[in-house]
């Protein structure tokens, strides 16, 4: 009798299933930077079609670097999971994060990217997360070919910078423990999702100062 062997089934099911999944999130997330723009500025299906040819969806892990300090942005990130945090690495080797920025929020370094320039951060993910690239050379070529495009980006790109200004002004003149319970009334996600010593670099404090901060929250 013919005996019958499928060695390859588990392993082709399994793929399967994650390029399912994959497939599902890739969808999801175009439909949320869909959505994200439509609310800016109604875009007729023709010109979505040009943007999503574009657009790439990407899934990193933490850590990842997405644009290095020194070089120059070609890359403008949408963000559908996760936490991105902007980072100043000094001449003295400290990382200090600047900002963090998460879902349905754009992350660029927004002189590097609009004027071709060597970017003074680094763009970071500080969980895994999964983002919408579009490239820069792309980008300027749909100007030419939907009018409004270029003013869109750059309300998007100038909200961003006022957000990261206005949430910097939040902290001036707040100790370290009013710092840190700001942080946690404003971004308690945040807090489950990245490590405390990125936590404590953008409050400006030691990971040892933080850890005694929240314990004594605790007590």
């Amino acid at each position: 009798m013919l005996k019958i062997q499928f060695p390859l089934l588990p392993e082709v099911f399994s793929d399967t299933i994650y390029n399912i999944v994959r497939k599902l999130r890739t969808m999801n997330g175009m439909s949320t930077f869909y959505r994200f723009l439509q609310q800016l500025h109604p875009m007729p299906d023709e010109h979505w079609q040009l943007l999503s040819a574009g657009l790439r969806v990407q899934e990193l892990k933490g850590g990842t670097v997405l644009l290095a300090q020194g070089k120059i942005a070609r890359e403008l990130f949408f963000i559908c999971e996760g936490v991105v945090r902007l980072v100043k690495h000094t001449s003295e080797g400290e990382d200090i994060t600047m900002f963090f920025l998460k879902e349905n929020r754009c992350a660029a370094v927004l002189d590097s990217f609009s004027k071709n320039m060597p970017s003074d951060y680094t763009l970071e993910a500080a969980c895994d997360i999964a983002v919408i690239a579009l490239h820069r050379e792309y980008l300027l070529r749909l100007y030419e070919k939907i009018p409004y495009l270029e003013a869109l980006i750059n309300t998007i790109t100038q909200q961003g910078l006022m957000e990261k200004i206005r949430t910097r002004n939040e902290y001036m003149g707040l100790d370290a423990s009013q710092r840190y319970r700001h942080f946690l009334q404003r971004e308690p996600d945040i807090v489950s999702r990245v490590p405390l010593s990125t936590i404590a670099s953008f409050l400006g404090i030691t990971p040892q100062s933080l850890s005694r901060i929240r314990k004594n929250g605790r007590s």
